[in-house]
């Protein structure tokens, strides 16, 4: 029976990233810096905003595009920290985490045959839902441009069929993201495209050097842009499942019955949660995960710049994509054999689209302790094979 499935879902894997880290799970002396997700605990008082509402019996349905005092929280959200302004009643739909946001969007806006244009490498989640959509996907090669999607790269790409570009930054698999300059030029480029631009901004309060900028903020391109974010990052409440979408009236009214039919609401315990976390006592939450994150990014660009691996320094998220492109090895061959030799699992490049080949991606969400391993593991490791480097 399996030929009568629909055919774009048997054309699509399971992401490279779960499937590398399940086939090393199992080993007990595995060290692994796989996974993106942070290491510290959800906040107690958002805890307890979560078991206040189950005591409280608010564990109905809610309005399809959420609580509106939540929606209202986040519409101050994003204009106290990013300068957005959006209606909460109108604008703005909470759903089942950033993905579920991509997803129906993507649902929404996509026509059988339209493009979709996104850098390389990139988080595996944008290409199923592009093609689950009907669309196809049009990589962009960074790699000889520090990893940014520029406004030149954009046009190069662009066809009568293009329908969307899709700006995830900061970045992940490469922690890089875009400054004010290159936004505005990006914003020039399609201001009069009939085009729709899709900003995944979940990683937008993880930045260390530079306040993160939000292309919402440019005026000319607001009414074709999709704004994607949430609290799994910022709140360390990836279990909770609770993303933003934020987009133009006319276009949220669309996206909201694609969302209405697929999962009704958000969770309402986890709404109750997620208002805690933006309301003022949550305001400053991320600031000491930020501050952390930014000490072992330090810590591990160190390290690695003492063994010779090449890094562009992350500008926010909490990865480093280590160039091993000079050696003889596809990704996933090097990452396997660095789980045999030295008991240390990092993500295959090849996991972010073709144009991650060569590199592997290593998360320094983990504890400090675990970090120091790691790094120890990963220059013996480098030091019994010299000629990965070179």
């Amino acid at each position: 029976m399996e030929h009568l499935v629909n055919t774009n879902v048997k054309n699509i894997e399971i992401s490279g990233i779960r499937k590398f880290f399940n086939m090393v799970a199992n080993n007990k002396d595995m060290l692994s810096l796989t996974i993106g997700q942070p290491d510290f605990h959800t906040p107690e008082h958002i805890k307890k905003a979560a078991q206040h509402a189950i005591d409280a019996n608010q564990t109905t349905y809610t309005h399809n595009a959420g609580i509106l005092a939540l929606r209202e929280s986040i519409a101050s959200f994003v204009e106290n920290k990013y300068q957005l302004t959006y209606d909460p009643v109108k604008e703005i739909i909470v759903t089942v985490g950033a993905s579920q946001a991509i997803d129906i969007t993507l649902r929404t806006i996509i026509n059988p045959g339209d493009e979709v244009i996104l850098p390389g490498p990139v988080y595996p989640g944008y290409e199923p839902l592009i093609r689950l959509a009907g669309g196809v996907p049009v990589f962009v090669d960074t790699r000889n441009n520090s990893f940014k999607l520029t406004s030149q790269l954009i046009e190069e790409h662009i066809s009568d069929r293009t329908k969307c570009v899709i700006l995830p930054y900061p970045s992940n698999p490469t922690g890089i993201t875009l400054d004010k300059g290159e936004l505005s030029d990006i914003a020039t480029t399609l201001k009069d495209k009939d085009m729709f631009i899709l900003a995944d901004e979940i990683y937008s309060e993880l930045v260390y050097d530079q306040p993160h900028v939000s292309i919402g903020t440019f005026e000319e391109v607001k009414d074709k842009t999709i704004i994607i974010n949430g609290v799994s990052k910022s709140h360390a409440m990836t279990g909770w499942r609770i993303g933003f979408l934020l987009a133009p009236a006319w276009l949220t009214n669309h996206i909201l019955k694609v969302h209405q039919y697929n999962v009704s609401c958000a969770s309402s315990i986890s709404q109750h949660a997620a208002l805690e976390a933006l309301t003022t006592h949550g305001m400053e939450d991320p600031l000491m995960m930020r501050e952390a994150y930014k000490q072992r990014r330090d810590y591990v660009n160190k390290r690695l710049k003492e063994m010779g691996v090449e890094v562009i320094l992350p500008d926010g998220a909490f990865y480093f994509f280590l160039d091993f492109s000079k050696s003889n090895f596809p990704s996933f061959d090097l990452a396997l054999k660095m789980v045999e030799e030295a008991n240390l699992a990092l993500v295959p490049g090849d996991a972010f689209s073709n144009y991650g080949e060569g590199f592997l991606r290593l998360s320094y969400a983990y504890s400090q302790k675990t970090l120091e391993d790691g790094m120890d593991r990963l220059e013996e490791f480098l030091r019994t094979n010299e000629g990965l480097l070179k």
